[in-house]
């Protein structure tokens, strides 16, 4: 992109403030936190219920952003940049990607449905990638900020454009449609995913159809129900060679244009393809009937581009699993990885590398790097622009694995090159990699995921995968909730309810919470050490751990005054001044807190202390999820607003005062006074049930087979006998067990895992690091995986037939299993 402000203001509708003479864009910018900013970008100030790009215009022009679309100026920044004022900047980013995309005339693929969008558009993109120069949306950018954010990217070198768009409801499509403004229509299907957003399902139809209303054919799989709807959109059911038409497979009708077969093959699916008069067969390498349909709706794309049978054959055979997730993982020698290793384009190395950012653990990060395809770029202007986003995101190394990146060598700094995979491999054991974070980002070609192997360090096969895409989800679903002034402070006690403390730290960092909180000192003395500079506080500080406290700069919560007492005399020994401390008041809970008979002393004692600055009051709700005791939480909430309320009249201050919780939030809004607290409702979950649907998983504990074995009728299954077959049956031996944190109440058949999508009971006792399970029946071998627990069987599940709570099975779960932290 290269545009001259000039030509884009007139599409913004926008009142222009200050001189926009000879200015040129070439980076469009929502995130205010990508180090890629510049001089060059127009940055859209987004804003919504609790969030406001605008506060970070001045950050970012001391950075050197000069050009803001925004939908206020913010005070005191008017002469130093120039502003568009609109009315709303996301409409106005739409408006903009709609001008940017009329620049182009290629054939544009658009998909939509409700899965498999993506899975989709990467196999139909490594399918035509011979022949076409491809411009796609990355990783899943299908929304209404996505979208947009996805064409921006098209340059003039693309000759074939595959984008995605996802709704969640109604009235949403329509502006995606005019910014794809796709030729090609592609309908993957339409499943039960953000069915909350719509009436019905024929709603839901007819607002996913609208993204097609304007191309020249629609690829879909047959369906009655889908095509009563498409005359809505101008598109009549007529035969091949007709303008506008449609083109459809079946497995059952042979009245569609293609007619499908399939068997099973070993590990693959032979398809056997009707179509035109002619057969041929194409075998694809997979068995579940979701990919085998994305694999027959990226053959019917290829129909249609007229390739011949031979082609399709050959390239079909080599579709792939695709990951589309990054994922962050602990390496060698004190590293963190990055893994990225199945794609390597421009669009999405920038926002790899804006997630190294969010994610860097390390003050050294190295980038190993493979050739890059498909930017529409001439090589060297590419590498030149990979070089510049190497220098604004402060990459220390960078090692390039290719024959054309090892050309351009000499474009960055400190950049050590190999030809190929292979050659990186033979040198690794001369290569020195430690204290570092490393970005391992490389075209499928390359094989990057035998680096991976490598660097990575080696544990036993049990792993917690944690979404950080969910937590970004559930944080943002708590912030709708609350007031824009209300501050936000999110628990990560307990290594982050067992998720990983210091990298939920650092991704809630990233977004900007007000607060983190920890239970003991030496929690939020690792996070400091690792580099958090959000404010965090101590929420159970032991009077032995005051002085590490004020090394660290960390907040304690003070909740009796032999605490305070001792607090007080270290600040005084220090000569500190206004050491910010946090007042617990004791409402009902009789955990910790000043009671209402402490108050008149620690007022006393309070004001006679230059030393330290009452930050804020709080207390602790002990019913917010139980609602037959709304009474009593109702009671604590009128306590806490008399007793904080006389603190901070006697004392005439104006702290920050929080009460409620993640239940709390929900269950008592008008109560959120300065500040809330969020703990377990990041993590996924939520005591209501309506309220529960909108929340997603955020962690997924995965292991796999050890072993498969056949045992006869009246032979038992692990220690004591307890279980005793009555038949003889198939068990698999899965490596995780109590040692791990799996209660030994889930077995004995009350619990079960997950294997291939079907439920294999427990069986007999929980070992310490093993545990076997019933797989009669389910099409399983060995090094297959298992899920532990995830969306099925769910945490909250899981508690019930135990017994506890949620709470209890996230934080048990062992240090042992390695945390795989991803985003999709």
């Amino acid at each position: 992109m290269a545009l001259s402000l000039q030509d884009i203001i007139p599409h913004l509708n926008a009142e222009i403030h200050g001189n926009i003479s000879s200015k040129e864009i070439d980076l469009v910018s929502i995130d205010s936190r990508s180090m890629q900013n510049n001089e060059h970008t127009l940055f859209f100030a987004l804003s919504g219920p609790n969030y406001d790009a605008h506060s970070y215009i001045y950050e970012l022009i001391e950075r050197g952003v000069r050009n803001f679309v925004v939908h206020y100026i913010p005070a005191n920044v008017e002469l130093k940049a120039n502003f568009f004022v609109v009315s709303d900047t996301k409409l106005a980013l739409q408006k903009f990607a709609e001008y940017y995309r009329n620049l182009f005339s290629f054939p544009v693929i658009g998909i939509t449905g409700s899965n498999g969008k993506t899975i989709v558009k990467e196999w139909l993109n490594f399918l035509l990638s011979p022949d076409f120069n491809i411009i796609r949306s990355p990783k899943s950018y299908n929304s209404q900020i996505g979208v947009p954010l996805s064409v921006i990217a098209t340059n003039e070198m693309h000759n074939l454009g595959i984008f995605e768009a996802g709704i969640s409801t109604v009235g949403e499509m329509n502006a995606l449609q005019k910014i794809i403004k796709p030729t090609i229509g592609l309908l993957t299907n339409i499943g039960s995913a953000h069915d909350e957003g719509f009436d019905n399902i024929g709603e839901k139809i007819k607002e996913k159809l609208q993204l097609f209303k304007d191309v020249d054919v629609l690829i879909y799989h047959k369906n009655r129900t889908i095509e009563q709807f498409l005359p809505s959109i101008g598109i009549q059911i007529t035969s091949l060679g007709t303008k506008r038409r449609t083109f459809n497979w079946s497995f059952k009708d042979k009245e569609a244009d293609v007619f499908i077969s399939k068997n099973s093959v070993l590990d693959k699916t032979l398809l056997k393809i009707d179509y035109k008069k002619q057969s041929f067969e194409v075998k694809v390498p997979f068995l579940d009937d979701a990919s085998v349909e994305n694999a027959i709706q990226c053959l019917m794309v290829l129909l249609h581009f007229g390739y011949n049978f031979e082609t399709i054959e050959n390239r079909m055979n080599l579709l792939y699993p695709v990951e589309m997730r990054l994922k962050v993982k602990n390496g060698i020698n004190n590293t963190t990885i990055i893994d990225d290793s199945y794609s390597s384009d421009f669009q999405s190395l920038k926002i790899a590398l804006d997630f190294l950012e969010s994610q860097n653990q390390h003050k050294k990060k190295t980038l190993i790097l493979s050739d890059i395809f498909q930017s529409g770029l001439s090589n060297e202007e590419l590498y030149a622009r990979v070089s510049q986003l190497v220098i604004s995101n402060k990459i220390n190394r960078v090692i390039g694995i290719g024959e054309t990146i090892s050309q351009y060598k000499s474009k960055f700094v400190n950049c050590t090159t190999f030809n190929s995979t292979a050659d990186f491999i033979s040198a690794f054991e001369d290569l020195t990699f430690e204290n570092e974070t490393l970005l391992v980002k490389g075209a499928r070609s390359f094989e990057f995921e035998k680096i991976v192997v490598l660097l990575e360090e080696k544990t036993h096969e049990t792993v917690l995968e944690i979404n950080l895409n969910a937590i970004s989800h559930n944080l943002s679903f708590y912030k709708s909730k609350l007031k824009p002034s209300t501050k936000l402070m999110v628990m990560v006690k307990a290594f982050g309810y067992g998720s990983g403390g210091f990298e939920i730290a650092k991704l809630l960092e990233h977004l900007q919470v007000d607060y983190l909180g920890v239970a003991f000192a030496d929690e939020g003395i690792s996070l400091k050490i690792s580099g958090i500079k959000t404010p965090i506080m101590v929420l159970n500080p032991e009077n032995t751990s005051f002085r590490a406290i004020i090394q660290f700069q960390l907040e304690p919560e003070i909740y009796c005054m032999k605490g305070l007492n001792a607090f007080l005399k270290i600040t005084e020994e220090k000569k500190l001044k206004n050491y910010p401390v946090h007042i617990k008041i004791d409402t009902g809970m009789h955990r910790l807190g000043f009671e209402e008979e402490d108050l008149p002393l620690l007022i006393e004692t309070l004001k006679n202390t230059p030393s330290i600055e009452v930050k804020s009051v709080l207390s602790h709700l002990a019913t917010s999820d139980d609602l037959e005791n709304h009474d009593f939480a109702t009671q604590q909430i009128a306590l806490f607003e008399r007793l904080s309320r006389q603190i901070m009249d006697e004392l005439q201050i104006n702290p920050i005062r929080h009460i409620l919780n993640t239940s709390g939030i929900s269950n008592f809004g008008e109560s959120q006074y300065d500040m809330v607290r969020l703990g377990i409702g990041l993590y996924g979950i939520s005591n209501d049930e309506k309220e529960q649907k909108y929340l997603e998983n955020v962690g997924t504990l995965k292991s796999v087979i050890s072993q498969i074995r056949t045992i006869e009728k009246n032979e038992s299954v692990g220690y004591g006998r307890k279980f005793v077959a009555i038949q003889s049956m198939k068990i698999a031996t899965i490596p995780i067990g109590y040692a791990d944190g799996i209660s030994r109440l889930w077995g004995n058949e009350i619990g079960y895992v997950m294997i291939n999508n079907q439920k294999a009971p427990i069986l007999g006792s929980i070992c310490m690091d093993m545990l076997m399970v019933d797989c009669s029946g389910i099409n399983c071998t060995e090094g297959d995986k298992v899920i532990v627990f995830g969306e099925n069987p769910s945490v909250k599940e899981i508690a019930k037939k135990t017994h506890t709570i949620p709470y209890e099975i996230l934080t048990s779960i062992s240090q042992r299993v390695k945390r795989i932290f991803y985003r999709e």
